[in-house]
This record gives C-alpha cells, sequence and structure tokens, in this order.
C-alpha cells in the first residue's frame, strides 16, 4: 500500500524541470487516499459538493437563524467535515497493515456519523431553524436526538482510531508518529468539550446564543463561548501531527521531546479558553 504519509510529502528533491506542482500533488495526494480510504474520501468529497450547495444558497435565501444567515451554518460544518474526513483517512493510511482492517471499519462507522449529521443540519436549515440544541418540539427533539447518537458513534470510532495508533506504530519518524498519536488524543478531549454545550443546550455563556460575534466565526464578542475550545481541542487532529512533521525535518533528533512541549501548550490554550468561557469572557 502507498503510504501518504507527511513524513514523505516532499521529501524527494526532483530537478525543477521535473517537479510536480502543489496542484499536481495535491491532486496525487486525493487520488492516493481515495484507493486507500474510499469511505473518508467519499465523505469529504460529499462534504465538498455540500459546501457548494450552501454557497450557492447564501444570496438566494435571506432568513436568519440565531442572528446569521441560515446556510452559513451548513457551509462551516460542511467544510469542517471535509478537513475532519480526509485528515483522518490521511493518517489511518500510515498505521501498519495489521490495523488496515480495523481501519476500514471504523471508517465506515465515521462516514455513516458525518452523513447523518448533515442530513439533520441541512433539513432543519432547509426549515429555518437550529440543529443542535432544538427540542421545542417533537419532531425537532427526534432530529436532535438522532445526531447525538451519531456524534457517540463517531467519537467511539476515533477512540478506536486513537487506540489503533498507539498500538501499531504508524509510519514515519519520531515526531510525526507522536504528532499523530498526541494529536487524535487532543482532538478526542476536544470532542468532549462538545458536552459542555449540550449540558447548557446553547454554546454562550452569560448570554443567549445569536447575539453579536465575530464576522464569519460568529464566536460571541460579549459573553464566554464553549465553540472557541471545542474548535481548537478538534484542529489538533491537523495541528500536532503538521507540528511533530515539521519538527522532524528541522530538528530531528529533538523532535519527539518537542512534539510533546508542543502538545502541552497547545492543549494549555484549549483549557484556557475552556476556562475563559466557562467564566463568561468573550475571546475579545
Amino acid at each position: 500500500m502507498k503510504t501518504l504519509s507527511l513524513a514523505n510529502f516532499g521529501s524527494a528533491a526532483p530537478s525543477p524541470a521535473t517537479a510536480p506542482s502543489l496542484t499536481q500533488r495535491l491532486a496525487d495526494a486525493l487520488r492516493t487516499l481515495h484507493r486507500v480510504n474510499p469511505a473518508l474520501s467519499y465523505t469529504g468529497w460529499l462534504n465538498v459538493g455540500l459546501a457548494g450547495l450552501a454557497l450557492a444558497l447564501l444570496p438566494l435565501d435571506h432568513r436568519h437563524v440565531t442572528g446569521v444567515l441560515v446556510w452559513i451554518k451548513p457551509l462551516k460544518f460542511s467544510l469542517s467535515i471535509v478537513a475532519y474526513a480526509w485528515t483522518l483517512g490521511w493518517l489511518l493510511a500510515d498505521l501498519p497493515a495489521p490495523a488496515q482492517r480495523a481501519v476500514r471499519r471504523l471508517s465506515a462507522g465515521v462516514a455513516l456519523s458525518m452523513v447523518v449529521e448533515q442530513a439533520v443540519i441541512f433539513i432543519q436549515a432547509g426549515r429555518g431553524t437550529t440543529s443542535h440544541y432544538n427540542v421545542s418540539s417533537p419532531l425537532n427533539g427526534v432530529l436532535f436526538g438522532l445526531m447525538g447518537v451519531f456524534i457517540a458513534v463517531n467519537t467511539v470510532m476515533t477512540i478506536w482510531a486513537g487506540y489503533l495508533a498507539w498500538r501499531y506504530r504508524p509510519h514515519g519518524p519520531a515526531g510525526y508518529v507522536w504528532g499523530l498519536r498526541l494529536g487524535l488524543l487532543v482532538f478526542l478531549i476536544g470532542s468532549v468539550l462538545g458536552g459542555f454545550m449540550i449540558h447548557n443546550q446553547q454554546h454562550t455563556v452569560g448570554a443567549p446564543d445569536g447575539g453579536p460575534g465575530l464576522p464569519g466565526l460568529g464566536w460571541s464578542t460579549v459573553a464566554g463561548d464553549l465553540r472557541i475550545a471545542h474548535f481548537l481541542g478538534m484542529h489538533a487532529l491537523q495541528a500536532l501531527p503538521l507540528l511533530g512533521w515539521a519538527l522532524s525535518r528541522r530538528v530531528p533528533r529533538r523532535a519527539a521531546v518537542l512534539t510533546w512541549v508542543g502538545t502541552g501548550l497547545y492543549a494549555a490554550a484549549v483549557a484556557g479558553l475552556l476556562l475563559g468561557a466557562l467564566a463568561g469572557r468573550p475571546l475579545l
């Protein structure tokens, strides 16, 4: 199986005349990803299409939900799932052959979970109402409950992925290996932080949802917002493997230690944002 390892990305040194362009290299990576993990590849491409649909609907539908245009949330979730599905598929491709049967199974579980979540988000956007924390009617309660079930399924699948990454050493140098493992761990912590929002039945602390927020992101500028720590924690899945890869190229002998240090600082930032949000303090 051809590895997708970041450790090998850009390691070759072809002459300028024969070096592929960045577009060609990304296309090659996506083709390889599709071959080794079609479930997560298709999930990403589906959400590319859904992002395009939400983007096309933005100028046509002027309804607002919690203070923002109704198709903003489906757009943001589509882009987030593209990043999640393709990153997870990329990282899991670096696990050795004995782990790949389990990888195929958990990838199918992740793909199904993301399809259900997006189906609910788009249905509720089409109805002009919220998808998360919405129990205002029996139908809304059932849809939110369905999302909750598959969010739990996705969390279990990610725990499984983390277990495999710690049991089987991924391909690549030590810094990248630890970045992959620790990235999955901090991602799981970031996922669990969503439980604070479910407990509160909203993401803002100290004010109702839908108040003044940062442009594009919507994070509250007048109260605490639990989405910020949740966002940073979940994007450890991209940030920490990239950190380990970069350190392995620049300071290979210290890459593993420095990846742990970087993870500690990253986790401290997530914790600080969470505590600030719980205290009702806005980011800015």
